[in-house]
């Protein structure tokens, strides 16, 4: 068998022209746009598919350089860290923090389910952990960010696991959205407001205003991102000793956190558009890495249990947002569109949460309630939290 190692420029230059390729197919395949399938996944299924043909034929394989793919995910972590601002959840009220409480026991529960089926199929726990809240709450950018860490734990398999848990909950968490509002409706009489019966708040944080991007805002961005990732980087190490195990990214999550909330108290900004537009380049970068390097070989014996635990998921995921998020939200039409949105957002991510309330809306009413809290709570906490749970649930296994 031939077998060739990439370099790191070579490794990049492959992820680039992934991500071109990906981006190409999306703009032709309406599925894609539809389900909201990122660019850096559709190429990197493809070409890691490439890969399984050269290994079952035994002509070829190709290993990557892993360096440069580990720091483009402590970068976009650490973006999420300067998200979690505490002013901005106290400013969205109760509605917020509720919501917030809902998907984090959702959290919880969709890693004890997968848990729980992995040792019923007599797998390593931590492959149940692989198809729970690390794909689905977490999408793909968690499910790149722990696939190692859960391999690395004796998990074998984790990573192809994470990723094609995290594909199949995006296509789910949009199919079962629409049915489960609809039911909610017919069953507690329901009726959405008309557009003019509810002013939509267009108040805005001035700190959130888009500015143009310059040189000068990038580089202040990268100053503060490269600044809590090195002082993060500590934290591993410290942890590591106390006998707990960590992911290499929390610590800079941290000290992101902890950096965006002290400049809350004072008149300094950081800058948030800079910032996000750094992490989504370093997550896409980091996800055509991350899956072009699959080993899908690896997923055949666990075919018929990783199929299993995801239709459980998805069973779980249309009755917890039926009997419990409905509920807790309130019981009232704006529930109704969080329970929708939940969907998306608790088997996929916040874009497909999005545009399950957007199409329910469109039919039944506008909901301005839930159109502020779910993106607060899935842009700017929901993976802060489910990492914690996900290192939680780690230590308990490993």
């Amino acid at each position: 068998m031939f077998e060739y190692k990439f370099n790191m420029a070579e490794t990049l230059a492959i992820a680039v022209c992934l991500l071109l390729i990906g981006r190409w197919i999306k703009s032709k395949v309406y599925f894609f746009e539809k389900f909201f399938i990122p660019a850096p996944v559709i190429g990197g299924v493809i070409f890691s598919l490439f890969s399984l043909v050269g290994y079952n034929t035994k002509l070829f394989m190709f290993s990557f350089d892993g360096s440069l793919k580990d720091l483009l995910m402590v970068a976009f972590f650490t973006t999420i860290g300067f998200l979690a601002s505490f002013k901005m959840l106290k400013k969205g009220g109760v509605q917020v923090f509720t919501f917030l409480l809902v998907a984090v026991i959702l959290v919880v529960i969709q890693n004890g389910v997968g848990v729980s089926l992995a040792k019923a199929f007599n797998l390593n726990p931590l492959i149940g952990i692989a198809a729970g809240s690390v794909p689905l709450t977490g999408g793909h950018g968690t499910s790149g960010a722990f696939g190692p860490v859960l391999e690395a734990a004796g998990a074998t398999g984790a990573m192809s696991v994470a990723i094609a848990s995290a594909t199949f909950g995006l296509v789910a968490g949009c199919l079962i959205g629409g049915p489960v509002g609809k039911r909610l409706m017919l069953k507690n009489g329901l009726k959405g407001p008309k557009e003019n019966d509810i002013l939509l708040d267009g108040s805005k944080d001035s700190s959130e205003e888009k500015v143009s991007l310059n040189e000068e805002l990038l580089f202040k961005a990268i100053v503060f991102i490269v600044l809590a990732m090195g002082i993060g980087g500590f934290i591993t190490p410290l942890s590591k000793k106390l006998g707990i195990v960590l992911p290499v990214y929390i610590g800079p999550m941290l000290v992101a956190a902890v950096i965006r909330n002290l400049a809350d108290g004072t008149k300094n900004e950081i800058p948030l558009n800079a910032i996000n537009v750094v992490g989504n380049i370093s997550l896409q970068l980091f996800l055509a890495m991350a899956l072009m390097s699959m080993r899908l070989w690896e997923l055949a014996a666990l075919a018929i249990p990783l199929v299993a635990i995801l239709l459980a998921q998805k069973l779980v995921m249309a009755l917890y947002a039926y009997f419990v998020t409905f509920r807790i939200m309130g019981k009232d039409y704006d529930a109704a569109v969080l329970a929708v949105g939940h969907c998306g957002f608790g088997m996929g991510a916040t874009p497909n949460a999005m545009a399950n309330m957007e199409s329910f809306t469109a039919a039944n009413g506008p909901s301005p309630t839930a159109f502020f809290a779910l993106p607060l709570v899935g842009s700017l906490f929901i993976d802060f939290v489910n990492a914690s749970v996900i290192t939680v649930f780690i230590n308990m296994f490993s």
